[in-house]
Parts: structure tokens; C-alpha cells; sequence
């Protein structure tokens, strides 16, 4: 019987197209799925006899990924993932980017699925894991119970499909649901990153380059007081010498050693200039903040963070209220629990003590930081 094919453009109610695919892939079968790379195969990892239809499909040059619902899911089936897998994930998902990662710990929600299921997924002791992009694919994760293996539907030679005609000239009834959305957005492969401990490396370019990869890799602290004018600025340029004067380097060269510096405020204006005192201040201390302007706090930068340093308890419940599952990562700044006063419209003096109080919290916290 030829699949069922069903255009997710015309469709009246997009949701509905989300629960056809939540029932066949809970029925165990295998389903068509257009991603913002290719068009590929899906099945429940909870139905064992799909998962071993899927691994009949698969070619030599193709890969049977894990698709989770998001990057906090990561550490479900990697206990022991390392803090630039993490990094990697939370700033590439959802997105073209596959995380290949060895882990063979016992705590791992692989290990409760069946040998042939783990063997598939993970045939050489490395996931593949990967959050894709398209929103039907996304919503369908969301519903079904336990997370999808898919695999892409290679043409032959590098090509792979990147429409749903395409998936069926191909599989023909091997397939029985194949949802249409046009042709694939990139029409190329995610990214292959193979990631250990302290480095990685691209394994099957795709569509993010490794530049952007090693970017997106650096480290990223982020300050945040109210308005992004002077403590907030004034700790990430103190922050900036501190590294430098560590690593031996200049502050202007501080990111080229993948460590990135950002401030910003909660209820900051976008490109309001520094406060005059606060630039005198530092700059007595060979930090030049002339150049600096203000941002809010973004999603953005809250995501991509790997440390978010707050002003006050204030800032920090600020923060926590709009992100909470960030928490682990938001910390005072102070670390005997004591909020950096804002020195705005004050004399010098209370700008120097401010700096002061902000180079002594910095200089508890650089020992531990990996940098």
C-alpha cells in the first residue's frame, strides 16, 4: 500500500497533522518528516520492531540520530556530558547541527532501551543526538511518549532527499506516513560534530561551518545590572583585563582565546553610552569602556551563557523569574551574598569602591573558573 501522503501547507489546522504522526509513530510506523536539512524517516525507540525496519533503510553514508525535544534532555542520555557538549547543544538546538558523543553510562535512558534499539543508535558506543528544527517535527516530539530515531533518505551518490516526492520514489511503501512541506529549507546535511572532553571535531561538514562552530564553542559570562551603564560594563572590562593579565595576552585578543564577555541590564535601553564616571574609573585601571553600549538581557544571551553574574539578589530574582531553568547558572556576584550598589549619580569615590568591590568578587571567582 503506498504511504500516506499529507501537505502540511495546505492543512487547516497544523495540530492535527502533529497528532496523525503521534499516532502512526505510537502504532510503529515509520514516518516521513520534512527537517530543516533533509526529508527523513522517523520511528519510536519504544517500538522495537519499527526501530529494526528504520536500520533496514539505513544506507552506509547515512546515520540513525536520537531526536529529543531539547538541549536540557541531552544530559538524559549523556550523564557525564562534558561542559562544551553542553554548550554546543543549548547554542546550536534547535538547529543543523548533530552531536556525536561517546557515553556508555549505565545511568543513561539508553541503556533502558532494548541491546538491538542501543545498538542501532549508538552502534560504535557514540550518539548521535540532535534537536531539528521544524516546528511540525518539534510539536510531534512534544506529544509522543519517548524521544524518535530518524535517518535521512539517501538518492544516491551525496545526495539525499529534500522533498516529499522525493521520499517516496524512493521507499515506496517502506514508509507509511510522509508529511510534504515543500522542498528542505538548507538541502544539505546537518553538521557531524564529534565531541570529547575539551575539544571537537566536524566529522561530515554541513550547514554550519566549523568558524561558526568554534565560535558558538567559546565560553560566554555575562553581567547584568539595571541599565548597563556603569556595573555592569565596569565588571565585564575588569573581567576582560583580569583573563588577559592571566593568559599573558591583550584585552582586544581575550576572544580569539574563545572566551567571550558580554553585559548587559534588565531594564537596559539598547545603545545608551557608558557613565563618564564609570569610564574614568576603569580606565585608571587600564580598561577602556569608551566604545561600550548598553543591551537588555536577551533570551539570547541567557541561553548562551555559561555564567550569568548579577549585580544584586535583586538582578538574580529578576532573572530567575523570566528564566528559571536557567538557575544553575545565574549566580551573585558577590559571594558572601552582598549586592554591588548602583553608584549612578554618585561622586567618584563611590564609583572606585564600586570597582573595587567588583575586582575583589571577580578575583574569588577566576581560580575556579576554566579559563
Amino acid at each position: 500500500m503506498p504511504p500516506v501522503m499529507i501537505d502540511i501547507r495546505s492543512a487547516e489546522d497544523s495540530r492535527d497533522v502533529v497528532h496523525r504522526a503521534v499516532q502512526a509513530l505510537a502504532e510503529g510506523k515509520l514516518v516521513a518528516f520534512p527537517t530543516e536539512t533533509v526529508y527523513t524517516v522517523a520511528a519510536s525507540v519504544l517500538n522495537t520492531d519499527a526501530m529494526a525496519r528504520l536500520a533496514a533503510l539505513q544506507q552506509p553514508s547515512a546515520l540513525i540520530e536520537l531526536a529529543v525535544k531539547s538541549a536540557d534532555e541531552l544530559i538524559d542520555y549523556v550523564p557525564s556530558v562534558s561542559p562544551l557538549a553542553q554548550r554546543l547543544a543549548r547554542r546550536c538546538w534547535p538547529g543543523p547541527v548533530t552531536l556525536k558523543i561517546d557515553d556508555s553510562s549505565p545511568e543513561s535512558l539508553l541503556a533502558q532501551l532494548p541491546p538491538s534499539v542501543q545498538h542501532a543508535l549508538a552502534p560504535e558506543g557514540a550518539l548521535n543526538i540532535r534537536v531539528p528544527a521544524h516546528q511540525v517535527f518539534r510539536d510531534t516530539l512534544r506529544l509522543l511518549t519517548g524521544p524518535v530515531a530518524f535517518t535521512s533518505v539517501p538518492l544516491g551518490g551525496d545526495c539525499e532527499a529534500q522533498s516529499a516526492q522525493e521520499v517516496v520514489d524512493c521507499l515506496g511503501d517502506r514508509v507509511q506516513l510522509v508529511l510534504d512541506d515543500g522542498r528542505s529549507r538548507y538541502g544539505q546535511p546537518s553538521s557531524l560534530v564529534r565531541v570529547r572532553a575539551g575539544d571537537f571535531e566536524v566529522v561530515r561538514p554541513g550547514v554550519v561551518s566549523e568558524q561558526t562552530l568554534r565560535r558558538l564553542s567559546s565560553q560566554m559570562f555575562v553581567f547584568v545590572c539595571t541599565g548597563n551603564t556603569c556595573r555592569s560594563p565596569m565588571a565585564a572590562g575588569i573581567m576582560r583585563k583580569l583573563v588577559a593579565d592571566k593568559k599573558g595576552i591583550k584585552q582586544s585578543e581575550v576572544a580569539d582565546h574563545s572566551i567571550l564577555i558580554e553585559s548587559a541590564g534588565i531594564s537596559a535601553m539598547m545603545g545608551s553610552r557608558p557613565s563618564p564616571e564609570a569610564v574614568t574609573v576603569v580606565a585608571k585601571m587600564d580598561i577602556d569602556l569608551r566604545d561600550h553600549e548598553s543591551q537588555p538581557l536577551t533570551e539570547q544571551l541567557v541561553q548562551h551563557a555559561d555564567l550569568i553574574f548579577a549585580m544584586t539578589r535583586s538582578h538574580r530574582a529578576a532573572i530567575l523569574s523570566h528564566w528559571p531553568t536557567a538557575a544553575d547558572r545565574v549566580k551573585l556576584l558577590c559571594r558572601d551574598w552582598t549586592d554591588v550598589p548602583d553608584p549612578i549619580g554618585g561622586p567618584p569615590e563611590q564609583y572606585q569602591r564600586c570597582a573595587q568591590q567588583i575586582r575583589l568578587a571577580l578575583e574569588s571567582w577566576l581560580p575556579e573558573l576554566d579559563i
